[in-house]
């Protein structure tokens, strides 16, 4: 026998096999690679919104890591679902340079990741069910996360974002100058608590929240208190044309996708519902 393990080299084998743990430590000799794959995310702010001291300012690409079984983990934790943390766990799992605050990223920057994501670990074809807005019927759809709508000819308006961020905006009415700057996730967060909050009375709009929110002075004051107190005076007219430049400059991926009731056939447009949802492939 000892003759014919020899010959076999089935001795030589058990000599040198080495234990798991070993052969775990040593990847190439495994034959695994545990390098994760990652890819370099077009930033829709091209890093014009961050001020100076930030990584991203000034940069056009994120460098995100391709989902896991330990991110789809994230994504299916009930705790982290019901708190309404799960994308924003996810957006910090995936990001590479651990430096960045990913609280701070502009929302169009948080929204390409996510697709970005979504399209590299499960493809560009988005089954869900969405609603009417005109009748409200619940319709089967799926979206095409690689299909986008024409741009809309938007009215150049010649806005500057100086070095930290910030932008001005003359309004039509009043004539102030008013100072903005993106939303960002810090921002998404006070928002949902907002709208958590207004859920029990009769007006649960979040519009005055979000003006509050990307301006930073109106006509040179920055006093928090004099700013809400402008906002209740606010002519509609300069309400609606700061909110318009303001999504004309800070702009993201086109979300928008054109949408045909099955049941009352209104042609309308539908943006991607970003939700935990988002993930489950069906």
């Amino acid at each position: 026998m000892r003759n014919n393990e020899e010959r076999l080299g089935t001795q030589q084998q058990k000599q040198d096999a080495a234990p798991l743990p070993d052969l775990l430590a040593n990847k190439q000799s495994a034959g695994l690679n545990f390098i994760v794959p990652t890819e370099f995310v077009p930033l829709p702010s091209k890093g014009k919104f961050y001020p100076q001291h930030h990584p991203l300012h000034g940069k056009e690409v994120i460098e995100v890591k391709q989902m896991t079984a330990k991110e789809e983990d994230i994504l299916s934790s009930r705790s982290l679902l019901k708190k309404g943390v799960a994308l924003d766990r996810l957006i910090q799992a995936l990001v590479v340079d651990k430096s960045i605050n990913t609280d701070t990223l502009t929302v169009e920057d948080r929204n390409a990741i996510i697709v970005a994501a979504r399209i590299s670990a499960y493809g560009a074809r988005y089954a869900t069910t969405v609603s009417c807005p005109n009748c409200g019927e619940r319709n089967k759809y799926t979206f095409n996360l690689l299909e986008r709508l024409e741009p809309e000819q938007k009215e150049s308006l010649d806005i500057k974002v100086d070095e930290n961020g910030l932008f001005s905006i003359v309004l039509p009415s009043t004539k102030w100058t008013v100072i903005c700057r993106a939303l960002n996730g810090y921002d998404e967060k006070n928002l949902i608590r907002a709208t958590e909050a207004k859920k029990k009375n009769e007006n649960d709009s979040l519009l005055l929240e979000q003006l509050k929110s990307m301006v930073v002075a109106i006509q040179g004051v920055d006093d928090r208190v004099m700013i809400e107190t402008a906002f209740n005076v606010l002519p509609a007219a300069d309400s609606r044309y700061l909110r318009k430049v303001y999504q004309d400059t800070v702009t993201g991926i086109d979300m928008r996708h054109s949408f045909s009731c099955s049941s009352c056939d209104t042609q309308t447009e539908l943006e991607v519902p970003l939700t935990a949802d988002f993930f489950w492939f069906k």
